[in-house]
Parts: structure tokens; sequence; C-alpha cells
């Protein structure tokens, strides 16, 4: 049956390892389980009521992608998005949260427009293949960077803005999570290294087995006030009445205290930030797995869009902030997920972590960062795919931008932004006109603009 409805000899996969892929795949995604409701309760939501609507909604825009496209990649509420609506919409005193999921609403059905006229379908051809490549390095990069932060190793320092954690302070929490993630890491590294199936996710238990030692013997000891909490999971069941709290809530806006003017920006905001979130997760993942074609076009790139528009909007009547396309799909991919049988592994999992959340919601992040910096090295080794010859410094040097920008401003949008900008202007002053799709002009007076007024 999976043979005949994903395809899996032509992908050159087994059951096994979409299995494998797609639980891969969904370990490194269980952090947006704890996170999401986290941030969002800061709005007003109950944290209960987001944790079920973002499992739902995970599950529906990760089921679309399995059945309507037929690749790996596995969506949820995304990172980024999520703060924007709680902090820079609602706690700003711009709109309440019903209002926020009302703007996300209305961004999902004009990107469900737009993907069945074409229009992001044709961005995605209009991007040079040099971008793309660009833009796997550059996710590589910023996942890494992810990685490293969620282990703790990256600390926030107000002369350098980072650096490496001081192990010996508060060791039994901090000190040990990132000692924990290093050796996580090492084990990742040679269990990869040696082509062990399902090395990634070995690791991620094998790191979160440790850590559970750790705090059984008195290594780590748990502060929930300075966010470390325990990492042995409980069995207990969820209540699902609290989806009431916010199912539907979108179309009970009241907009009478919404400037008109401050909606559509809010709107906008929405639309032009998963745009290419988006299209960078699909261009980098699609890149480093082989899936595009000779022409660096992904031929089942409108399914795929439009299953990110159907959860988009779909997450909003739940309850939960934009729901997306996630670069952690890299991870599954990397273990050999080529098919919707992965993400339809990832989705059922999502289904299922309704009801035992918090047995997911333990795996702490320490134990998911080595898979993550492992991913960014492995997405990483597309760099070699670009041509850095004097011949090739139009194409090459808005690359390297594109790259540095994703994890140094820390997004996938940002970097596409710089690198497409830089793209036009360099070839533009170098008066290489027929190496710019027309899009391409489109786009980069769109960002220009969107530095000004937005």
């Amino acid at each position: 049956m999976f043979q005949k409805l994903f395809k899996l000899k032509e992908n050159n996969t087994t059951v096994k390892t979409e299995v494998m892929a797609g639980i891969t795949t969904f370990m490194t995604m269980a952090y947006i389980l704890a996170v999401n409701p986290s941030i969002l309760s800061d709005a007003g939501m109950d944290s209960t009521a987001v944790l079920l609507a973002t499992c739902i909604a995970s599950f529906i825009g990760t089921a679309c992608m399995a059945f309507m496209a037929n690749l790996p990649f596995a969506l949820s509420a995304g990172m980024g998005l999520n703060a924007y609506l709680a902090y820079t919409v609602v706690l700003s005193g711009k709109a309440s949260w019903q209002v926020a999921l009302l703007a996300v609403f209305v961004e999902g059905i004009i990107f469900i427009i737009l993907s069945l006229t074409k229009v992001r379908e044709a961005i995605f051809d209009s991007i040079p293949l040099s971008l793309k490549r660009a833009v796997s390095v550059g996710i590589g990069l910023f996942i890494a960077f992810i990685g490293l932060q969620n282990a703790g190793l990256v600390v926030g320092n107000p002369s350098t803005l980072v650096s490496l954690i001081s192990f010996g302070d508060d060791f039994n929490a901090a000190g040990i999570c990132a000692l924990l993630a290093i050796v996580g890491l090492f084990i990742t590294a040679v269990l990869y290294v040696k082509n062990v199936k399902g090395s990634i996710l070995i690791g991620i238990l094998v790191t979160w087995v440790l850590g559970i030692i750790c705090e059984l013997t008195g290594l780590y000891v748990p502060n929930a006030d300075a966010g470390f909490y325990s990492i042995i999971p409980t069995f207990q069941m969820t209540d699902f009445s609290k989806l009431g709290e916010t199912f539907g809530q979108c179309f009970n806006a009241d907009l009478s205290n919404v400037k008109i003017l401050d909606f559509i920006v809010i709107i906008f905001s929405f639309l032009f930030v998963d745009l290419f979130d988006t299209l960078g997760t699909l261009i980098g993942v699609s890149t480093k797995a082989g899936m595009l074609d000779e022409n660096g076009k992904l031929p089942k790139i409108k399914p795929a869009l439009l299953a990110d528009s159907i959860a988009t909007s779909a997450g909003a009547v739940l309850g939960t902030s934009t729901t997306t396309t996630f670069v952690e799909s890299s991870a599954g991919v990397m273990v050999g997920g080529r098919t919707g049988l992965t993400a339809l592994v990832t989705a059922v999992l999502f289904l299922i972590s309704m009801f035992f959340a918090p047995i997911f919601t333990a795996i702490p992040s320490f134990a998911t960062a080595p898979a993550l910096i492992m991913v960014g090295f492995l997405m990483f080794s597309s760099v070699t795919e670009i041509k850095f010859d004097s011949e090739n410094y139009t194409k090459a040097i808005p690359a390297y931008l594109c790259i540095i920008a994703m994890p140094l401003f820390y997004s996938i949008s940002e970097g596409i932004s710089i690198g497409i900008i830089s793209y036009v202007l360099i070839n533009l002053a170098c008066k290489k006109w027929k190496d710019i799709h027309p899009i391409m002009y489109i786009l980069a007076v769109l960002f220009i603009l969107k530095y000004i007024f937005l």
C-alpha cells in the first residue's frame, strides 16, 4: 500500500527508512510543543489550548504535504512568527490575539490564492541556482547556530553579543546541559561517520537518556525559574476541553479598535515573512536532498505551497500562529526520507502527542541540539557547489551575503532578501542583465520597500 501511495521504489527508499526519517523529523521539531504555548501564552492565550492547536495544525499541514505533494517536509507553528504575534502585535498594543489570529487566517487565504495562480511557484523558479544553493548553506549555518543556542553552548554577551558558556557557572543546570550536548554531538558524529542507520535519532535518544541519568544522580538539578525543567517524562493526559478557548476565536475578533492600515500592515508582515521563510526552507532542503530538476526547479512545488497555505489558515482557526514548513525537516531528509511517508509519520506523531504531550515536551533542547548541529554540517556541504572563481563573482558574492545573513540576522527570509537585492544590484552594475530573471527585479524592489516602510 505504501509503495503504491508514495512511490517508494521510484524514490529509492524503503518503509523502514521513511519511518525512521519521520520519527527523526518529529524529534527535532518536538520542542515547538513546549515553546509555542510558552510564547503565545504571553499574549493571553491559554497554553494548553495552544498546545492542542499546534498539534492538530501540524498534523493537518504535514498530512497535506504527504498526500498532496508526496514530499518529506513537516509543518508546525513557525518560530519568529509566533514571537511576532505575541510581542510585536499583541503586547505592543496594536491588536488583540483574536485580531492577530484573524490576520494569520487572511494571510493563509491569500497564500492559497497565490499558490493556485502559480505566483509563489514563479517566485521559486525565478531565483538563480547559485542563490538556491546559498540558501541551503545559509540554512545549515542558521540551524547549527540554533542548535548551539539550544545546547546552551552559545550565550549572550554584552560586549561581543555572543560567547561560549562558562561551564563552571551553574554547572548543575546550564553547565551540565551544555556538556551533555557536546557528548551527544560526539556520539552522533561518530555514529554518522560509521554509517549507522538512524544515527541522528539514536543521538537524540542517547543524549536524553544520559540527561535522565544525570537528573536521577543529582548531577542535573531542575530550576524552573531559570528555565531548566525536569527531563524525566510524566504520564498524564491532556485537558482537551481547553481547545474551545482558542478554536474559532479569530472569527470573533473585535476590529472596532484596530486601524485598518495597522491591520493591513500586520497581514502583510505575516505574509512576507511566511512566504520567504517557506520558500527558503523548500529551496534549502530540496537542494540538499537532490529533489530539484536540472533547471533548479522543484517539480512538486505547487502542491507543497498549497499544503503550507492550508495549514496556515487551519492553524489560525484552531488557535495558533502561522503554520509553516519547518527547516528541521532536513533532519529527516538527511536520514534518508524522500517521500510523503516521512511526512505522514511525523504528522501521526504530532496527533498522538496530543494525548501524551507531557512525555514529548520532556525532550530537552540539549538532546535535539546535536541533531541540528549535524544537520547544519550536512547542509553546509552544498557550499562546494557554488563557483567562487572570478568569472562567477557576480553570482558568488550575493550567495556569500545570503549565507552569512541568515545566522547573523537570525532569519531565513532576511538572508533571501539580502541575497536577491545584492544579486540584482551587482549584476546590473556589471551589465549582466541577461542573468537576471524579470521577477527578480520585482522582488528586489519589494524587499527594498520593506526595509523602508516596515
